[in-house]
């Protein structure tokens, strides 16, 4: 797939960049949006935060592109309408930042996303294939990025950030056209409105400050005892970045975490002796840490979803075996494997032997793995 598309049209460049300066005017603009796809992207900070700061919004319509400025879309009642209705399709490029910063900026869970990366791949264009590479092959115009990691929270915005931010939309809705056309070809329209779906409820799920412990795959090896001291750890660690808006490491990185629930300190002195954490941290959490690792060390950790451990060298081989059914249905069906059967859904089965919680023979993957079915379930029950 390479070289432009004359059979789809895209928008020029706008000669004049218009802003939306006034909820009012955002209101009224989004009137006309009632059911018809609306193309959306937002511009962030997130250096020495915990929370992404936004910075921007844009947004476009038939043609027509909209700059707005974070406080103005925040005070916007029908801004809010439209991402959580679910009949307006919201065309994105890449959501997973884009809807993190919906939830924690507004408290909203966007209803109605269209993430046009797994359009892409859908359509045979490649897995996870960049925004400005996919607009250069279907439009044979090279982006200009240069603007990417500037100052979005400083105003005004230079000409370049401008138009920059108009070009990361400029071409979103011509996409979709395209991508339509694929898609209505291989019959898997309905498939990507349910995969953009799924991916957004799994993305808001993975939030739960309860659960972030499973992250850390480093501490797979820890004992269920510690691994409870971990869940502890981490849960509090969430919530004090959150009430401190700071990075994750700016309060205590993945590794000493795990350190500690590995060493289950029972003194002040026992944390200051584990390698690595700061003197500092010690004087501002020492006694939290101990409240939080007794917690965790005599809780009944019993039943606590353990952190997954990586294959064994057999469990490799069968991953090796069970893959390659996989991907022979995605060739048949050219589809990347990455997104019919993601690695660590694979690695789950092949570790449990059990595909009753995995969604591959339900929605659009069903027909796909059809073929394969029996033999995938004769490999399980071997």
């Amino acid at each position: 797939m390479t070289g432009s598309n004359p059979a789809v049209d895209v928008p020029p460049s706008p000669d004049t960049i218009h802003w939306l300066r006034e909820p009012a005017a955002l209101d009224q603009w989004l009137e006309n949006v009632r059911g018809e796809p609306l193309a959306l992207d937002t511009e962030f900070e997130r250096v020495n935060t915990f929370y992404p700061i936004p910075g921007l919004v844009q947004l476009g319509f038939q043609g027509d592109f909209r700059l707005v400025d974070p406080e103005v879309a925040e005070a916007s009642a029908r801004f809010r309408e439209v991402l959580e209705d679910p009949e307006t399709p919201k065309l994105l490029y890449a959501m997973s930042e884009d809807l993190e910063l919906f939830r924690q900026w507004l408290g909203i869970q966007p209803q109605g996303v269209l993430d046009l990366q797994i359009g892409a791949a859908m359509a045979g264009a490649g897995f996870s294939l960049g925004y400005a590479r996919l607009v250069e092959s279907l439009f044979g115009a090279t982006l200009d990025k240069s603007a990417t990691r500037s100052d979005w929270l400083a105003r005004p915005l230079s000409a370049a950030q401008e138009r920059y931010a108009v070009d990361d939309i400029r071409f979103l809705e011509p996409m979709y056209r395209w991508l339509l056309e694929r898609l209505q070809e291989r019959g898997l329209v309905s498939a990507f409105t349910e995969e953009s779906e799924r991916f957004a409820t799994e993305l808001g799920q993975q939030d739960d400050p309860r659960n972030h412990y499973l992250k850390l795959r480093g501490g797979w090896t820890l004992t269920p005892q510690q691994q409870g001291v971990l869940r502890e750890l981490v849960h509090w660690r969430e919530q004090e970045c959150q009430r401190r808006d700071r990075p994750r490491n700016r309060v205590l990185a993945d590794p000493l975490l795990i350190a500690i629930a590995e060493k289950m300190p029972q003194s002040i002195g026992a944390i200051s002796n584990i390698q690595g954490v700061p003197s500092g941290a010690v004087r501002r959490y020492g006694d939290t840490l101990l409240q939080l690792v007794e917690k965790g060390r005599t809780a009944d950790n019993s039943g606590l979803q353990r952190i997954a451990p990586p294959l064994t060298r057999d469990q490799q081989a069968y991953f090796k075996l069970l893959k390659r059914l996989f991907v022979k249905s995605a060739e048949d069906a050219d589809i990347p494997v990455e997104l019919l059967a993601p690695r660590k859904r694979l690695e789950k089965v092949v570790q449990e032997r059990n595909l009753a919680d995995q969604p591959f023979f339900q929605g659009w993957r069903e027909e796909i793995l059809a073929p394969a079915r029996a033999d995938i379930e004769e490999l399980l029950a071997s």
